[in-house]
């Protein structure tokens, strides 16, 4: 370890930030405790503009990008994305590798650049699914592999190399509500994967028949 990184092996400071309300809070403050245990200082913080100086920032969850000037207040900088990167960068990238058939999602965690998912990697690992898994069990799985991933990172011996991503980069687009949409000709089976994906309260699965838009909401019997 160089004399620069001597830090690395010392009491860090570490942020964890999420700018958007929603399913990831739990996780974060999991991740916060479990920094805590590892002896080293953590916040949380919602708004990116209020991120303190320090060692290590997480941007997990996070819908801004997050200026030069916040990016600067700390030595690190690392998002969690839910793909094989460069492959699938964009939103959403879980859902649209479900709805692809796919049982096995990469992570990736990376440096933060300055633009979206281009970073280097520094870390990978996945996360699998039996095909059976609703949208509150994967979320519920993501948010512990991405905890997991991150405190991986953070108790490296030595601080993680980051590579360069290589590769033809691919992108995935926003979702809308309207791609909660059912085909109302097709079996349930055909449609299976976005039943799983889709949310119950924030964009249910709905279909149309004569003009009547109607919703459907799926919960698993026990």
């Amino acid at each position: 370890m160089g004399k620069s990184e001597t830090w690395w092996t010392g009491e860090r400071t570490v942020s964890i930030v999420t700018d958007t309300e929603g399913w990831f809070d739990r996780f974060a403050n999991e991740l916060v405790d479990r920094i805590r245990e590892n002896d080293d200082r953590a916040a949380f913080f919602r708004d990116q503009g209020q991120v303190l100086e320090g060692d290590i920032a997480f941007y997990l969850s996070c819908l801004k990008l997050t200026p030069e000037h916040v990016l600067s207040r700390n030595r690190i900088n690392l998002v969690v994305h839910a793909s094989a990167l460069p492959k699938g960068r964009g939103f959403s990238p879980v859902v649209w590798q479900i709805l692809e058939g796919l049982d096995v999602i990469p992570l990736s965690l990376f440096e933060m650049d300055g633009t979206a998912d281009t970073g280097p990697i520094v870390r990978q690992s996945t996360v699998a699914f039996e095909g059976h898994e609703l949208n509150d069990e994967i979320r519920e799985a993501l948010g512990r592999s991405i905890v997991d991933i991150c405190m991986d990172y953070l108790v490296a011996e030595t601080r993680p190399v980051a590579v360069p991503q290589t590769g033809e980069p691919t992108w995935y687009r926003r979702r809308k509500p309207a791609d909660s949409e059912l085909d109302p000709q097709k079996s349930i089976a055909e449609q299976f994967q976005l039943f799983r994906v889709v949310d119950n309260e924030r964009y249910p699965a709905f279909f149309t028949i004569n003009g009547q838009k109607y919703i459907l909401k799926i919960a698993k019997a026990n």
